[in-house]
Parts: structure tokens; C-alpha cells; sequence
């Protein structure tokens, strides 16, 4: 009985995903009397890239316990990857490539994004090598370092050689194809036109399933504990004979992947990377999402990062009054930033273990020695 009921969940939770971006795209708009639903899309789009997000960085944070505040190094380097693989940039900048491929590499999105991976993963390592005997706030520290370091040579790399074009950014990069299947493009089924933005839905979707399940795996295989029992007291966990050194190297490897995919997807839906999708606010927003919802628990990450996403976009409606009520005299973007500011606070302040906090198991029990 028990099984029936989860499947019969399962399949309600399966249809209602399956039918959210046609109801944004469509029936939403319509019942509040407005014209198209891509910008609703557009929003949950960007919601499920900063699952994949969160959900890498919970890798890092929650499992392994290493705080992380240049994350977004790795999605700018998935980012960049994709751009310059899959736009005419190389060739523009290249003479020796412009010869034998004069519009570019074009790479297909078999070969992109397994590079995506590998090299985030490779700078992955690369951070969490000089960062093995660093804990806490200096190992915060440093990984805010390496972040910064990312987007200011991102921002500089135009000269001598015009690698990443600057601050101008990359542009016309490639949507994502299957064996000739645009993503790019609107597409009719059954009579039912679906968007190009309704098209990512469901690719990122199956991408965050993808890596939830990943996730589920590796929590409860002998990496993750291994991971957890480092995260709750290194040096218990090192007499234990748990190599430490390779698990942190592995655990900053294996979430910087994610980051690496997420930029790749990330540069395909937008069409255009530049340095300034990748400040410290967006790690500090990412490291929030984790924390807001719950470190170490997958359900609560996910809650976190949705919430986070959307939040912003939702306070929008809500800035533009407050800014007419001051005569314009205070800027919605800075109003927008202090309510989510505060929704922040009131959030840590109400539920300090986040949103959907993991179950406490194994507790001993208290005032035992009482006999109570």
C-alpha cells in the first residue's frame, strides 16, 4: 500500500513538471491579463541552473564541510568553455584557426560538455590543492581569492591575445542541438507549440534529476560518509585512516562538475557570457541557497536555491510601488536587494537550520546519567 502511494506521487509530481512550463507559458498570462508567458519561463529556466548549482556546491559545503566562496569560478569557466567552442570567437581572434574552420569550431554538445566537466574539475583540484591544511574562515578566504582571480582575468584576457573578448563578453554562442533537434527554436507537438525557452525547461530538468540522483548516491556510499565524517571532525576521521587529503581534493573536483555544466547549459540558453554574470554576489548567493535550505540535505538545497531564484524576481512586483511611494527617490534595485536581504534575515532568525534541515540521527540521549 505504502509503495502505490509513493509511485501515485511520483506520477502527480512527474505530470505537474511536466505541464509547468506550458502553464507559465500559456494559462498563466491569460488569467491576469497579459501577453506571453516566456519571462515566467525564462525565470524557472534560470531557477533549475542554480539547483545544479547548489547542488554541486553541496558537495563541497555540505558533505565534506569545506566552505567555498568562489564557486562561481567553475560556472564561469563551463561558461566560457561552451562560448569560445561554440561561437565564431576563436576564429575572429585566431588567424591558424580561421583557416581550417573560418566560422568557428562549432563543437558539438556531445564533445563540449564532457569538457566542461573535466576542466572544471581540473580547477577544481587545482583550488582545493594549496587549501588541504586550511580550515574555516582562512579557507573561505582564499577560495573568495581564487573566484576574484577567475573573473578579473576573464575581464582582462583581451590583449595581448583576445581570448575571452574582455568586458564586452562573448556573443552569438550555439544552442544546444540533438542530432539536429534546436533547442533554439519553437517546435509543435501535436498541435501544441512549445517555446525555445519550455525546451531548456525540460533539459534542465533532466539534468537536476540527473544530478539529484547522483547526489543520493554518493551521500550514502562510503565516499559520502567518508566525506561527512571529515566534515563533523578531520582529525577524528584521520585516525580513523580516512585519506583526507584525496577526499577533499575528490569532493572540490567532484562539485566543481557541476559548476562546469552549468555554465556550459548557462552559455547555450543565453546566447552571450560576460564577466559580470559571474561577481561574489552570485557565490555569495549560491553558498545562501545551500545554507538557507538546509546543508547537507537535498531536498532543502533544492528548496533553497528555488526560493532564492525566484525570490528576486517576485520582490521586483514589490520594489516599483515602494519607489513610487518614495517619489522615486530610492532606486528599486537597492529596495529589491534590502528585501531580500531581510527575507534572508527573517529566515535564519525564524529557522537557523534552514528551510528543510537534514533529520538529526544518532543523538545520544540526554540526561541519561539521570535516569531519565
Amino acid at each position: 500500500m505504502m509503495k502505490k502511494h509513493r509511485l501515485l506521487s511520483f506520477l502527480v509530481v512527474a505530470v505537474l513538471l511536466l505541464v509547468l512550463p506550458l502553464f507559465l507559458q500559456e494559462i498563466l498570462p491569460r488569467l491576469f491579463g497579459q501577453t506571453g508567458g516566456n519571462a515566467y519561463v525564462r525565470i524557472l529556466d534560470m531557477a533549475l541552473l542554480y539547483v545544479l548549482l547548489a547542488l554541486g556546491l553541496n558537495i563541497v559545503v555540505g558533505y565534506a564541510g569545506l566552505l567555498d566562496l568562489g564557486y562561481v569560478a567553475f560556472f564561469a569557466v563551463g561558461a566560457y568553455l561552451f562560448a569560445l567552442l561554440g561561437s565564431p570567437h576563436l576564429a575572429s581572434a585566431f588567424p591558424w584557426i580561421a583557416a581550417e574552420f573560418p566560422n568557428g569550431l562549432h563543437l558539438p554538445i556531445w564533445a563540449i560538455i564532457p569538457m566542461a566537466a573535466a576542466l572544471a574539475g581540473l580547477f577544481g583540484v587545482i583550488l582545493g590543492a594549496p587549501t588541504l591544511k586550511l580550515r574555516g574562515d582562512y579557507l573561505a578566504i582564499v577560495t573568495l581569492g581564487f573566484g576574484e582571480i577567475i573573473r578579473v582575468f576573464l575581464n582582462n584576457l583581451d590583449r595581448p591575445i583576445n581570448l575571452t573578448n574582455g568586458p564586452k563578453g562573448i556573443n552569438q554562442i550555439d544552442s544546444i542541438k540533438f542530432f539536429g533537434f534546436d533547442l533554439g527554436k519553437t517546435h509543435s507537438f501535436f498541435g501544441i507549440e512549445v517555446a525555445s525557452v519550455s525546451m531548456y525547461y525540460y533539459l534542465f530538468l533532466v539534468l537536476v534529476i540527473v544530478s539529484v540522483v547522483i547526489c543520493h548516491r554518493l551521500e550514502n556510499s562510503r565516499i559520502g560518509r567518508a566525506w561527512m565524517a571529515i566534515r563533523e571532525d578531520e582529525i577524528a576521521a584521520k585516525a580513523m585512516g580516512i585519506n583526507t587529503r584525496n577526499l577533499k581534493l575528490l569532493a572540490f573536483g567532484m562539485g566543481a562538475t557541476f559548476g562546469g555544466v552549468s555554465g556550459s547549459m548557462f552559455a547555450a540558453f543565453q546566447g552571450f557570457v560576460s564577466p559580470e554574470s559571474f561577481s561574489l554576489m552570485e557565490s555569495v548567493m549560491i553558498v545562501a541557497m545551500v545554507v538557507l535550505g538546509g546543508i547537507g540535505h537535498l531536498p532543502g538545497v533544492i528548496l533553497g536555491a528555488l526560493l532564492l531564484a525566484a525570490l528576486p524576481e517576485v520582490l521586483r512586483h514589490v520594489a516599483g510601488p515602494l519607489q513610487a511611494m518614495t517619489g522615486g527617490r530610492l532606486d528599486s534595485a537597492i529596495l529589491r536587494q534590502l528585501l531580500i536581504a531581510l527575507a534572508m534575515i527573517t529566515i535564519m532568525l525564524s529557522r537557523p537550520r534552514g528551510l528543510w534541515p537534514a533529520p538529526d540521527h544518532g543523538k545520544s540521549l540526554v540526561n541519561t546519567g539521570n535516569g531519565k
